[in-house]
């Protein structure tokens, strides 16, 4: 299972080889919300709270409307397809960041299997104004991504080619420009090991909780491993939610896991 998020008392995963969207809470337990979804992968609410998805299958980004409707938001680049966007993250200003790897179309196993038009990136699109552009270009495989709490810092996980030997596997860290719409350079943040990041979150203090081979691990500003919550399968992704943003909800292999922490997250509706 991968991908969390958290609205109206929900929290909604998809799992993604078998096409559909999940969604758990305390009084329904587990239903299908939608299946199938164009495997699904990354989900995050725009500031009205509406659904944003990434669409490996569809190799789109869309919104679920109120009324139910899904309006595609991006699918091209320069009159080429997309790959397989990602993961998603909505800045304050209404402005959509996505990642576009190629896992999606690399097998029949997360999406099917087609031929890329475009190198790996990472986008930022203006809804408003149907604007979209690349921001980041130098990644293998960009995954996970997320802003800190003031928003001046991005995060983005590098998880590499994914048939090679030895992938590069890392999380960056990259300043925004003054304006807010590009990223500066961006620097090696850390290196998850065991086995790599791919979703991350971070809390209200500016620390970084992000998927690993054994579990969630937290990450001071500084980059330098606080502490682990461990489990007995690879996290995939994880986010925070409950009444006070302070409940971690964690996807690992074919299982859904709560947990109550002492931070609170900070992404915010």
């Amino acid at each position: 299972m991968e991908e969390t998020l958290l609205q109206w008392g929900q929290v909604q995963f998809s799992d993604i080889p078998n096409d559909r969207v999940l969604r758990w809470s305390e009084t329904g337990g587990v239903s299908v919300l939608r299946s199938p979804c164009g495997f699904e992968n990354g989900h995050a609410r725009d500031r009205e709270g509406r659904l944003i998805s990434c669409a490996h299958h569809d190799r789109c980004v869309t919104r679920t409307e109120w009324d139910g409707r899904i309006t595609v938001l991006a699918s091209h680049y320069h009159k080429r397809r997309l790959n397989s966007p990602n993961d998603v993250v909505v800045k304050s200003d209404g402005s959509i960041w996505f990642t576009d790897p190629l896992y999606g179309i690399s097998t029949d196993y997360e999406g099917g299997k087609e031929v890329s038009e475009l190198a790996p990136a990472v986008y930022r699109l203006d809804p408003s104004r149907a604007k979209l552009e690349i921001v980041a270009d130098d990644f293998e495989g960009p995954n996970g991504l997320c802003f800190s709490p003031d928003e001046r810092i991005l995060y983005l996980v590098e998880t590499g080619q994914q048939f090679a030997a030895h992938p590069v596997r890392h999380i960056r860290r990259a300043a925004l420009t003054d304006d807010g719409t590009r990223l500066c350079a961006a620097t090696v943040f850390h290196e998850v090991v065991p086995g790599g990041a791919d979703g991350l979150r971070c809390d209200e203090d500016g620390n970084v909780w992000t998927s690993a081979g054994d579990g969630v691990h937290c990450l001071s500003p500084e980059g330098v491993l606080l502490g682990k919550i461990r489990t007995n399968t690879p996290v995939a992704n994880l986010a925070f939610g409950g009444r006070h943003r302070s409940r971690l909800f964690v996807c690992a292999g074919q299982t859904l896991f709560g947990i109550y922490v002492n931070r609170r997250g900070a992404v915010r509706p």
